[in-house]
């Protein structure tokens, strides 16, 4: 198991506990599209453990024989204090730094539980599942509505998103969740993925890009 640490743009650990990650599924309407879903008139929610985090500066793994592997690339959230059915004011107050995620999703274990009427938590809430970048402090990041992000694969623009795209804003997003149960310190939220999603294979090379503030490359294992 890869140990995870939440980790500032200097490499620096940040002092908050590794906890829960909360994901947002269906926030782009692009990627809705891509895959044949549902607008949601709410935001559809699901967690990973804290034991699917993993640094994303380190090799991503791969399960074996599930069946392909997808990349899901996010702005992810780190939460500072506590939130429980949360003001606008509060949640502002509540995030310590913007970062990026990976959401791997493995797609034929997912469609099969969908079918089924089942959770999704086989296909999303695997160990390693959730490769987490470092984590730009708050003050730093200009707006949360004009969050620009990019995943190049083998040097080819795979995903690139913007947060001003988003059905539910990042504010919006966190007093939701924060409603229907509490984030704590060290908590991340996921904020959903534009289109763009594929299979990933053994030995492609990862690029992962937050605007101007930060750039990560790595390869799959």
């Amino acid at each position: 198991m890869l140990k995870y640490k939440h980790i500032d743009s200097d490499g620096k650990n940040i002092d908050l506990p590794v906890g829960k990650v909360v994901c947002v599924g269906r926030n782009y309407l692009q990627h809705i599209n891509e895959l044949d879903n549902e607008v949601p008139i709410e935001p559809l929610l699901f967690c990973k453990p804290s034991t699917a985090l993993s640094p994303l500066n380190k090799p991503v793994v791969l399960p074996v024989n599930l069946g392909p592997c997808h990349n899901e690339l996010e702005v992810a959230i780190l939460i500072k204090n506590t939130l429980c059915q949360a003001s606008i004011q509060e949640v502002e107050e509540a995030i310590w730094g913007v970062g990026l995620g990976l959401d791997l999703t493995l797609r034929d274990v997912q469609n099969t539980l969908k079918k089924l009427g089942h959770p999704w938590e086989r296909a999303k809430a695997f160990d390693h599942s959730c490769p987490m970048s470092q984590f730009v402090i708050r003050d730093k990041v200009e707006k949360l509505s004009n969050i620009e992000f990019s995943l190049c694969v083998n040097n080819e623009i795979r995903q690139q998103g913007n947060s001003q795209d988003m059905l539910f804003s990042i504010v919006k997003l966190l007093v939701a969740i924060s409603n229907t149960f509490t984030l704590l310190p060290g908590d991340i939220v996921m904020t959903g993925t534009p289109k763009g999603v594929a299979a990933l294979f053994v030995n492609d090379q990862l690029t992962i890009q937050l605007n101007e503030h930060f750039s990560v490359t790595t390869r799959v294992v």
